[in-house]
């Protein structure tokens, strides 16, 4: 089957015309009907592979894989069926599919990018069969087929070239490269050649700006460049997020220290029996207290309570420009270590602006004023196919239209000037004299001819020099050493330069070409123009190196260009070559050699999408939480294989947005920052939640496990639920929305290896879990020994009520103590977050009405308080956070020390 052998296709750039049409059995006259036919069917339709898609159910179903939601499912399995404690079974199992819904729901939208492929292809294309002109659907195209281009064309499959005039391709979503490249037919030397330097191929999906030309289709579908990017996103990976390890990991800890803890206290109900109860009651009853304790220790709300804290983090980035598709994007940004940004349309504008000039021996930056006679000026518009639309946006090629804009920032006239003196003859640019002439009609009756091109070749046809306004004088040695020394300057700082020079003549030629116009021709100055970086890109950089963060530019552009920009935005020091790596280079090296030099790089100029996920995985492999922008289709699978894909919403493909995990609505590098800070303020706010919820679910472990362990009244299942209900899903909900605390990009990223207990919050859940547990168990032994009734079955009901109140109301007290983990809630304002505010007043009220409503005495096993009882209940709860708020002051202090 012709062109299924890819190590045949490989390298169709370095074969003659001859041995092109003698490998895919074609020639200048095309395939014919027959021909293209058969091999249609044996090679399939020119159209992209599309990924197996996961429906709705089998998505829901995965929702349930966490290791956190199979706990909570035998929890609730265990409270039905064996201790018939159906209400705590049916409201565990209505968190859990909530949870599992909002999932599928936030999801809904995941990977589009093989569609958005398919989207991008071109609907028709111009072919040659059997020697005549046709116009075929692209998806009909085969090997072997001969395709016409023309400027406006999106090319339709990958080509060899056989055939070009003037013919410019732009392909920056495909090789990075921020300029239009200039296409023929000649022959490349038989070595390996990237894909930016395949002059003589065009690829699928890339756009015709310039000129015309012919190629032999050699790669259709998913053999084209674009389709082995598909096949990547295809294959590539779902990277686990730091958030996703952490919940696993602490959901698997906590599931071995409940089943221990419950184990203990079934073994030592049954050993003291303090009831003397007969052996089978009493393995029933503690069994029952063991499942009290496991729904008491369970966080059965953690999952949707980050989930909420999650989506409500989402809510806030938006509204900063930063759209998030997958929920989990949002904490894993907190964590980042590596920033690998993509350059053109990234870290630079996506647009050729004019930087500096040279005329009139001066170089002069490009803001500086220019008279509306300056020859530069009349020979950069003069010289220029540009089309200025109605709107006075500008069509055509990159390099010309910023030559356009230069004369429209200086209030040029430009339409104005051509009616005056209008383009009369041309002779159009040619790739190999590098030079584009036009000729125009002056009142006086001469010609003005505008000539610009490559220096050097401008050079070569100069015979005089402007020095200048109206001066002109006979070219020296050193006017053009000079010149060539300006021009050398301005390339060593990535710009691309162009000449501009002009003559004046009295009649036309009889013969148009380069030898009877481009020549004795009087220079007039230089222009150096660059893809400029991003206003505010700069200080985005300097920023996320504040915060920790390494700033890696990947790049398909030349090295040169690369460097340069890199470090005109802080990426690397000037002249810092050894930070510089090419994707030729990168190929020379192993995985294990790459591995342990990838500290070194910060730059990476010249690569292939292969090398982009190669980079995001090294990287990966040091153990660093890696973002990875783009906008472009070669950069999606990278995004995809990054712990977060950060695609541009603006210039960025509908691909690279797909395999996104968050789009940049202003496709601004400085939100990538204000994300970031996001992110980590999430993770501190979900930190507080666990803290939160262990601690208090610590307090209520304990308190059993005494009262077991004592021989006293325990509290009932009922009363449990009801606590964890109250207490447990406002306070941690609105911690998740508490304000940003100081200094927080003032310090690293935490990285892959931190979890949600490190940074003092293990050994601060567990003291302060225990402090719960003591005062809670404090208030029930003063009840007993400070009865207010005389009836010992009185005064044990009135000590569990008081217990049970105060293990709630507790509770309530401590979320003002993690509202900071080490800072004083005095210095964050206790009361600022209205929505805490709510949330706590919500569940002391929600506590407080089981005990004062009548009615709801016996459904929750609770008596009626007087006022000296609800005072200790009180004075419990300001005491919790009087000795939490002590304990954080010696910290401080000690770690100042």
């Amino acid at each position: 089957m012709v062109g299924k052998d890819e190590s045949k296709v490989a390298r169709v750039y370095a074969l003659s015309k001859s041995a092109l049409f003698k490998q895919f059995q074609t020639s200048d006259q095309g395939l014919s009907n027959e021909q293209a036919k058969q091999r249609l069917i044996e090679n399939g339709p020119n159209a992209l592979a599309q990924a197996k898609r996961k429906n709705i159910f089998q998505r829901f179903f995965d929702q349930f894989k966490d290791f956190m939601i199979l706990v909570l499912l035998v929890a609730a399995l265990v409270s039905g069926v064996v201790a018939h404690e159906w209400p705590d079974a049916f409201l565990i199992l209505a968190v859990v599919i909530i949870n599992a819904v909002f999932g599928v729901f936030q999801e809904s939208k995941a990977e589009e990018a093989i569609d958005a492929l398919r989207e991008m292809a071109t609907p028709e294309a111009h072919v040659r069969r059997s020697g005549n002109m046709e116009t075929i659907s692209s998806e009909d195209l085969v090997v072997g087929d001969v395709v016409l281009l023309e400027a406006g064309d999106i090319i339709p499959a990958d080509l060899r070239l056989i055939d070009s005039a003037s013919m410019k391709v732009e392909e920056s979503a495909l090789t990075g490269e921020s300029v239009p490249v200039e296409k023929n037919a000649e022959v490349l030397a038989d070595e390996e050649v990237t894909i930016g330097d395949r002059t003589n191929m065009a690829f699928m999906n890339s756009n015709v700006t310039y000129g015309r030309g012919v190629g032999v289709v050699v790669g259709t579908g998913m053999n084209t460049q674009v389709g082995r990017i598909a096949g990547m996103i295809n294959a590539a990976d779902e990277t686990s997020t730091p958030l996703q390890d952490n919940l696993n990991s602490l959901g698997k800890t906590l599931t071995w220290l409940i089943l221990a803890i419950a184990a203990i206290i079934f073994v030592v109900g049954i050993v003291n029996n303090h009831d003397g109860l007969p052996m089978d009651q009493l393995v029933i009853e503690m069994l029952l207290t063991a499942i009290s304790l496991a729904v008491a220790a369970i966080p059965e709300g953690l999952p949707a309570i980050v989930t909420i804290i999650l989506a409500l983090g989402t809510t806030r980035m938006a509204k900063r420009q930063a759209l998030v598709r997958k929920l989990p994007a949002v904490e894993t940004l907190g964590s980042t270590d590596i920033v690998a940004s993509d350059k053109t349309g990234t870290l630079t504008q996506n647009k050729m602006t004019v930087e500096k000039v040279f005329e009139h021996g001066h170089l002069v930056e490009a803001k500086e004023p220019i008279a509306a006679d300056d020859s530069t000026l009349k020979v950069m518009t003069f010289s220029n196919d540009t089309k200025i639309q109605s709107d006075g946006q500008l069509i055509g090629d990159p390099t010309e239209t910023a030559l356009i804009q230069f004369g429209l920032d200086h209030d040029y006239s430009i339409e104005a000037a051509l009616a005056k003196e209008p383009r009369v003859a041309e002779v159009p640019f040619d790739s190999e004299r590098k030079l584009m002439s036009t000729i125009h009609q002056l009142a006086n009756g001469q010609f003005f001819v505008a000539v610009k091109g490559a220096p050097d070749e401008l050079l070569k046809r100069v015979t005089n020099i402007e020095t200048a306004p109206g001066d002109v004088r006979e070219m020296t040695g050193k006017d053009r050493n000079q010149i060539l020394a300006q021009n050398k300057g301005m390339a060593t700082q990535a710009l691309r330069v162009l000449g501009m020079a002009y003559r004046i003549i009295d009649q036309l030629p009889a013969e148009l070409n380069s030898e009877t116009v481009e020549k004795e021709l009087t220079f007039a100055g230089l222009v150096g123009m660059i893809d400029p970086e991003r206003p505010e890109a700069a200080k985005a950089v300097a920023d996320a190196k504040k915060a920790g963060i390494r700033p890696i530019m990947i790049t398909g552009d030349h090295q040169d260009t690369a460097e340069a920009i890199a470090a005109r935005l802080g990426i690397i020091k000037a002249g810092d070559d050894d930070a510089v790596i090419t994707g030729a280079q990168l190929d020379q090296m192993t995985d294990q050699e790459f591995d342990k030099k990838v500290k070194n790089y910060s730059v990476y100029a010249r690569v292939s999408p292969e090398h982009k996920v190669r980079i995001v995985k090294a990287w990966q492999d040091q153990g660093k939480v890696v973002a990875m922008t783009g906008d472009g289709v070669n950069d999606a699978p990278a995004l995809k294989s990054a712990d977060i894909g950060i695609g541009m919403g603006i210039t960025g493909t509908e691909v690279s947005k797909g395999a996104s995990d968050m789009v940049l609505a202003d496709d601004n590098f400085a939100t990538i920052i204000v994300a970031v800070e996001e992110g980590r303020k999430v993770f501190a706010n979900i930190q507080k939640s666990i803290q939160y919820l262990l601690s208090a679910n610590l307090g209520e472990v304990l308190t059993l496990f005494m009262m077991t362990l004592m021989g006293w009244d325990i509290l009932k299942p009922v009363q449990l639920l009801w606590i964890n209900l109250a207490t447990d899903t406002f306070p941690a909900i609105a911690l998740g929305v508490e304000p940003t605390e100081p200094g927080i990009m003032d310090h690293k990223p935490r990285g892959r290896k931190s979890n949600f207990l490190s940074g003092g919050v293990g050994s601060s859940i567990i003291y302060q879990g225990i402090l719960e547990g003591m005062l809670t168990l404090g208030v029930y032994g003063l009840a007993i020994m400070f009865p207010v009734h005389a009836s010992n079955d009185a005064m044990h009901a009135d000590a569990l009520t008081m217990a049970y109140a105060t293990l709630a109301l507790i509770q309530l007290f401590h979320a003002f103590n993690v509202k900071s983990i080490h800072q004083s809630i005095f210095s964050v304002h206790p009361f600022a977050n209205k929505m805490f505010n709510i949330g706590v007043a919500t569940s002391f009220i929600m506590v407080a009405l089981t005990i004062v409503v009548p009615g709801f005495n016996s459904l929750f096993h609770v008596t009626e308080l007087n006022g000296i009882q609800w005072l200790m209940v009180l004075s419990a709860g300001i005491l919790m956070i009087a000795i939490v708020e002590l304990v954080k002051l010696i910290q401080r202090r000690t770690n100042k020390d």
